[in-house]
Formats: structure tokens, sequence, C-alpha cells
């Protein structure tokens, strides 16, 4: 896809998960700062929009199907929307965290030949949890007790729940609608 189709792409409203991409990246990034967090057992705390998190990295497939490989340019101008609108320590650490998630999400959803709803849930399996390990490990040196095993464990888990539902639903559509013979969703 050249520049020209994708501008006439995005600028006809024809690409409403990319859309919806930008807008989750730093609508996310935000909430970090922006919604309370929730104590756990062990002293440190939990995010409610860790489950969020993993719902971005599905619309990020499903955006990359609109725009291709322009998803990278479309992560960029995400992040950049963060800095201007987030606390500077979640922006770069989800910078960071984005940096090494998305490309891995990106890589393996990419090339790896299965039907749509295997791609999501392997790019997800193998990203999320390295998304949450890098946000939280750099997120910790501005946000005290964000970084423990009960926060980590529960932002990968919700990831995988949401993307296991996710799965659910475009492997039924799959099952109702075959694609044609040799053709890859």
């Amino acid at each position: 896809m050249n520049v020209r189709t994708l501008a006439g792409k995005v600028l006809t409203g024809k690409t409403p998960w990319t859309y919806l991409y930008l807008f989750l990246i730093p609508f996310i990034n935000w909430c970090f700062a922006a919604v309370p967090q929730i104590a756990l057992p062990d002293g440190g705390s939990w995010t409610p929009m860790a489950i969020v998190t993993g719902f971005v990295l599905v619309v990020r497939d499903f955006a990359q199907r609109e725009i291709n490989h322009w998803i990278i340019g479309a992560l960029g101008v995400g992040l950049a929307l963060s800095f201007l609108t987030s606390d500077p320590a979640v922006a770069l650490a989800s910078t960071c965290a984005f940096a090494v998630s998305e490309l891995v999400d990106w890589a393996v959803y990419t090339f790896i030949r299965r039907p749509l709803s295997q791609r999501v849930a392997i790019s997800t399996a193998i990203s999320a949890p390295l998304d949450s390990v890098v946000f939280y490990a750099i997120a910790s040196t501005s946000i005290a007790g964000i970084f423990n095993i009960w926060s980590l464990a529960s932002s990968v888990i919700s990831k995988l729940i949401g993307v296991l539902v996710v799965y659910l639903i475009l492997r039924r559509r799959e099952k109702a609608m075959p694609p044609p013979s040799g053709a890859v969703l």
C-alpha cells in the first residue's frame, strides 16, 4: 500500500480500527495516572487499566489488516500523543513497552500464516507478557509499588483472558464462513 492509498483510506474513514488504535494508546497511558489503583495483598497495587492494555494489542492486529505495515507509523503517532497527554514517566514506560511488544506482535502476526484467530491469539500471547514486564519495570521508577508479582500476573492474565474472548469470537466466525481454499485471513 502506497502513501496515497493509505491517505485515501484514512481520510475517508475506512480505517476504524486504526482510529481506535490511535485513540487507545494515549487514552490508556493517561488513565494509568488518572484511574485509582487497587491495593493488593502484598502491599503493591493493580490498575484496572491492565485489562484494556490487552485490548489495544488485539486492536493493533485489526488495524494492521487495514493499513498493513504502516501500523508502525500509527504506533509512533500514538506514542507521540501519549507524551502530550500523559504523565511523562508513564509515557516513557509505555513507549518502551510498546516498542518491544508491538514489534514482536507485528512480526508474529505478519509472518505466521494461519487463520486470523490464531494469528491474533499467538501474537498477543507472546507480546502481552513482554509488554507487562517492560511497562511495570520502567513505571516502577516513578509509581511506587506498581511492579510486583500480583500486578504483573494480573496484568498478563487479564490480557490473555481478553485475547481468549476475541479468539473464540473470531474462531466461531471463521467456522461459520470458511475462507476460500488456500486463503489466509
